[in-house]
């Protein structure tokens, strides 16, 4: 095991800990932005110090592809290929697979790349198929078939590098229901101890489970006693973020992070909208990652304690406010919202300052309307917040 965890403070079942891993000794509870090409687009490494990031998250899928698991390797692993002296994290290049498309007609509507494909809820079964050898994909290069077995996932993962990895898993969207949901939760514990077997640098990498099952209590507690059992270093609750209702998101949460054991890190995979990640944290989670906070700032848009701000509105020609009056960070300090407007629709400028702004966010405490699914998950962690809620 590559890592220490000490928990240094807690409050009901929200909980403060130093995660020290190879690289860095990071700050629980921590979001890692989502680098998938071994970059957050816009924003160079200092740029990422100076706001406070102590974790990246890289895809091992692009990363295989493009420039290579073995390139990275040569030139002495990721860390020192993007020069970035803190903490890494490579996901297990599962999702990207049967999730990830270009292009996509739904509903009439088209949908570019720059969008989430599960949030539409497509299944790409024509590009991916799901077996227990592993996950047989169409190479996006020449469309040849691919497969990749959780041995060949492991492979990747040690030869970037990073301080972090995740097991191979058969992921489901959650509002799949019937004998799917239960065929994958019991194929992503096979491929753990897959994934165990291949790992070559159990003292250099961390190896994190995901807790698959669904919205089902009952299959989500066989996969956390199962993971636990194997003594990981660390656990992730996946499956989620898909298209579930906030209420079954959060009894998910509550349920996975009471059954992980106290002393390891627990990590609620593609969560990245800041309320979701105070109400987890509250739940007593630790990390947690997603592209929202960059993505949406390419599209002009800035994380405010109100919700979002819309800069490529009209209504921003003359406004000569900062994004966030309240907000601390570099942008908000030098720049105005008029000013940013002209960016974001000429300049490439404007989406690295957003993408600045949006991440720097992501580590204020959100200000606002509280939601009664926010209240009901509060009273579960043994907060009290009934004042903020309605009646």
């Amino acid at each position: 095991m590559a890592l220490r965890f000490e928990v240094l403070g807690r409050f009901n079942r929200a909980r403060a800990a130093q995660l020290t891993l190879p690289h860095f000794a990071c700050q629980t509870p921590l979001f890692m932005p989502v680098g998938t090409q071994g970059t957050i687009k816009g924003l160079t490494t200092d740029q990422l110090e100076e706001i406070g990031c102590q974790i990246i998250l890289g895809n091992t899928y692009h990363l295989a592809l493009r420039p290579t698991s073995e390139l990275i390797d040569e030139l002495g692993g990721l860390h020192k290929f993007m020069n970035w002296p803190r903490a890494l994290l490579t996901d297990s290049g599962g999702f990207q697979m049967v999730s990830c498309i270009t292009n996509l007609y739904v509903a009439g509507i088209f949908y570019t790349q720059w969008h989430f494909a599960y949030i539409f809820q497509v299944s790409l079964l024509h590009l991916a198929d799901i077996t227990e050898k592993g996950v047989t994909f169409q190479s996006p290069v020449d469309g040849k078939p691919m497969l990749l077995t959780p041995e060949e996932s492991i492979q990747i993962q040690n030869r970037i590098g990073a301080d972090i990895i995740m097991a191979l898993d058969d992921v489901v969207r959650t509002t799949i229901t019937g004998p799917r949901i239960e065929e994958a939760m019991y194929r992503t514990l096979r491929w753990v101890d897959r994934c165990i077997a291949a790992h070559k640098r159990p003292h250099e990498q961390n190896l994190f489970g995901i807790v698959q099952g669904g919205l089902d209590p009952v299959l989500r507690d066989i996969c956390v006693r199962g993971l636990v059992d194997r003594n990981l270093p660390g656990y992730a609750i996946g499956g989620l973020a898909g298209g579930e209702d906030k209420d079954s998101f959060w009894r998910v949460v509550a349920q996975c992070t009471a059954a992980l054991p106290e002393d390891k890190p627990r990590y609620v995979m593609g969560v990245g909208y800041p309320l979701d990640i105070v109400v987890c944290s509250a739940l007593g989670a630790d990390m947690y990652d997603c592209v929202y906070p960059t993505r949406t700032a390419r599209f002009g848009t800035a994380l405010v304690p109100e919700g979002v701000l819309k800069l490529k509105h009209n209504a921003m020609v003359n406004d000569t406010r900062p994004i966030d009056p309240t907000c601390a960070c570099m942008v908000c300090k030098n720049y105005t919202r008029a000013y940013i407007h002209c960016l974001v629709t000429k300049d490439a400028m404007g989406s690295q300052l957003l993408s600045y702004h949006n991440l720097y966010y992501m580590l204020q405490f959100p200000k606002g309307d509280v939601p009664e699914w926010v209240c009901n998950a509060m009273d579960v962690a043994g907060i009290d917040i009934s004042s903020c809620c309605s009646s």
